[in-house]
């Protein structure tokens, strides 16, 4: 597609007139017209404005004319999982688990690719081969060549760990030891648990980057431990295979 016609689509998709749209990028509805019909695009500026209102990348607007992928992970970019930087704006450059409002998560390569090989492993990949791919990738990545300039000095890292100490000192029954947490997207662990009263509550925020890990229960059996957190609160939970049946232990603010 065009610029003009993805243009046309978001606008008529998010229920926007020609004259709302441009009240909220700062033009007339005579330049929206024009980019409508293919006369003229918007400038860099206004493409960035475009970007955050309809949540999709410059690269969209623009017909997709790269290939985006995360320059930390390697995953190849869709407008649905995109970063944001700490003012709410879009990133193109990496994914919402490797870069959460304006945090890198990860610092540690192997980290990253112990992650990544969980996923790539299958029937025709092997856990060799999906090592041995992500370790000659993660190096070509912006993130990791430009590491000692992007990095936070281990801050985030320090955040983590301290993370960890606080769950661990909770002495859940039955729940393992946490060793390590990963970035995981609020939409894809966002379960909704069972209250006394009869109704059902989800935690999260399905547009938010949490830290968290999956464990097995020490007493076997098919459940298993949801940990999840972040600045602001400890939720740890049990549910059987696929996030079913879920069941809340413990909600904590920090």
């Amino acid at each position: 597609m065009n610029t003009k016609d993805i243009l046309y689509e978001l606008r008529t998709k998010h229920g926007l007139s020609q004259d709302e749209l441009a009240e909220k990028v700062f033009v007339t509805r005579q330049a929206v017209s024009r980019w409508e019909t293919g006369e003229t695009v918007p400038n860099t500026e206004t493409l960035k404005l475009l970007s955050n209102l309809f949540h999709v990348s410059i690269n969209t607007l623009l017909g997709s004319p790269q290939k985006l992928v995360c320059q930390c992970c390697g995953m190849p970019l869709e407008d649905a999982i995109l970063s944001k930087n700490k003012d709410g704006t879009i990133n193109e450059n990496y994914c919402q688990w490797c870069f959460a409002d304006g945090t890198y998560t990860y610092s540690n390569m192997d980290d990253l690719i112990n992650v990544c090989v969980r996923h790539m492993v299958s029937e025709t990949v092997s856990e060799e081969q999906a090592r041995a791919y992500m370790k000659a990738l993660l190096p070509t990545l912006d993130y990791w060549k430009r590491y000692e300039e992007l990095s936070d000095n281990g801050e985030f890292e320090a955040f983590k760990q301290q993370l960890i100490r606080e769950i661990n000192e909770l002495h859940i029954d039955g729940m393992p030891k946490v060793e390590s947490l990963n970035a995981l997207v609020g939409a894809f662990v966002n379960l909704a648990y069972p209250l006394p009263n009869g109704t059902k509550a989800q935690f999260l925020d399905d547009g938010t980057t949490y830290l968290g890990t999956q464990l097995e229960s020490a007493f076997g059996g098919a459940r298993c431990f949801g940990v999840l957190a972040n600045m602001d609160f400890i939720l740890i939970c049990t549910y059987e295979a696929d996030g079913k049946n879920p069941e809340l232990v413990l909600f904590k603010k920090r």
